[in-house]
Order: C-alpha cells, then sequence, then structure tokens
C-alpha cells in the first residue's frame, strides 16, 4: 500500500493506490466534472441511487453541479478506479463548512464523507463494497489531521447504514439536515443517521 501521488497512463493522478487482494490495484483519483460527468450522471440516474438525490438531473446538470463542488476549498469530490474503470465515488467535505455543523457538535480533525458504488457489471464480487470502504478509510486517513470520519446516510437506506456499521462506524442519533437553497445547489432537508469512526477503530480494523 502507499500513499504517494503517481501518474496513470491515462493521465489522471493518482492521490492513493492500494492493492486489495482478490480485486488488484485500485486508485483514488480526483473526479473531473467534464470527463465522468458522462459515468456519473449514469450512475446518479439509477434507481438504486435514489437516495443521492440526483436521479432528474441532466448531464449537463451533473456537471454543473461537479464544478460547482470543484470550486470549492471545503468540499471535494473523488472516484475510486480499477484498471482504467470507475468503481466508487465518493465526496469530502469539512463538517464546520456543511450543514451537518448544525446536528451535531463538530470537534478538529472531523471530515465528512458520502459515498456510492458503482453498478456491478458481470459476475457479483463478494467483499467488494467492505473492500472499497476501506480503501476510503485508507485515503482519508492519510491526512495525518484527521482524527475523525463523519456520514449521514438517509435513515431509509438501511443497507447503507448497516454497511457503516460493520465497516466500523458508531452508530449516533438520527439527525435533521436543514435545507439549502442557494444559487449553486439547492438540498432539500434530509433526515439523516449520523455514524462516526475514529481514526484509532479505523487502524485497528486495517
Amino acid at each position: 500500500m502507499t500513499t504517494e501521488a503517481s501518474a496513470r497512463s491515462d493521465g489522471a493522478e493518482a492521490l492513493y493506490r492500494e492493492t486489495v487482494d482478490g480485486v488488484g490495484t485500485v486508485h483514488v483519483r480526483r473526479l473531473d466534472p467534464a470527463r465522468d460527468a458522462d459515468v456519473v450522471h449514469s450512475w446518479v440516474s439509477e434507481e438504486r441511487a435514489r437516495f443521492w438525490g440526483m436521479r432528474e438531473t441532466s448531464r449537463e446538470e451533473v456537471r454543473e453541479i461537479y464544478e460547482h463542488l470543484d470550486s470549492l476549498t471545503t468540499h471535494h469530490a473523488f472516484l475510486i478506479v480499477l484498471g482504467d474503470e470507475p468503481v466508487m465515488l465518493f465526496q469530502t467535505y469539512e463538517p464546520e463548512a456543511d450543514r451537518v455543523s448544525e446536528c451535531y457538535e463538530v470537534e478538529p480533525g472531523d471530515i465528512g464523507v458520502h459515498l456510492m458504488i458503482g453498478p456491478a457489471k458481470g459476475k457479483q464480487r463478494p467483499g467488494f463494497t467492505a473492500a472499497m470502504l476501506r480503501v476510503l478509510v485508507g485515503h482519508v486517513l492519510a491526512d495525518p489531521q484527521v482524527r475523525r470520519i463523519v456520514a449521514e446516510p438517509d435513515v431509509r437506506n438501511g443497507r447503507a447504514i448497516d454497511r457503516l456499521r460493520r465497516t466500523g462506524f458508531e452508530l449516533g442519533p438520527e439527525i435533521v439536515l436543514p435545507e439549502v437553497d442557494l444559487p449553486e445547489v439547492f438540498l432539500p432537508e434530509k433526515k439523516a443517521r449520523l455514524a462516526i469512526m475514529r481514526r484509532e477503530t479505523a487502524e485497528a480494523l486495517r
């Protein structure tokens, strides 16, 4: 495993890479709004991605949303790539700059995450989602200042909540994320379940 950035054959910079048993070597790279709009739009428009909240967005709207995200210093979007195939989308954010800060007491070293696994292609790969979550955690913890990873999945998304619990997140209370209505982005009110993983827990599990 290495956390060193490296150049990939397709020109994208790998911010983090890890070899996963039974899967191969995966890379984390920044999401490119123009280049990756097609694949992200195809993912978020599926029924299984209903909790992502972008099912009705067009390809251009997806590109614009991620261009806005890319312009921020507090929020970032990434893809986990296996070979040349994106397999997971995730976003990180500083909780104090996000609406979640109204719902819990933010501590120094907190970082928030949103994540979505790409659609399965071909045969099912047992343990694949868990492995990609470990890669996400490894990438996030590569920053020594990170002390806790915070997630807030929709309360209706039982599978995601259970997956986080099995990954090592401690489940907290249900929270209500307030509506955000800005020229750049609209986020409806969201009932969510707070989940937190401490660095010590993550390192022990890895």
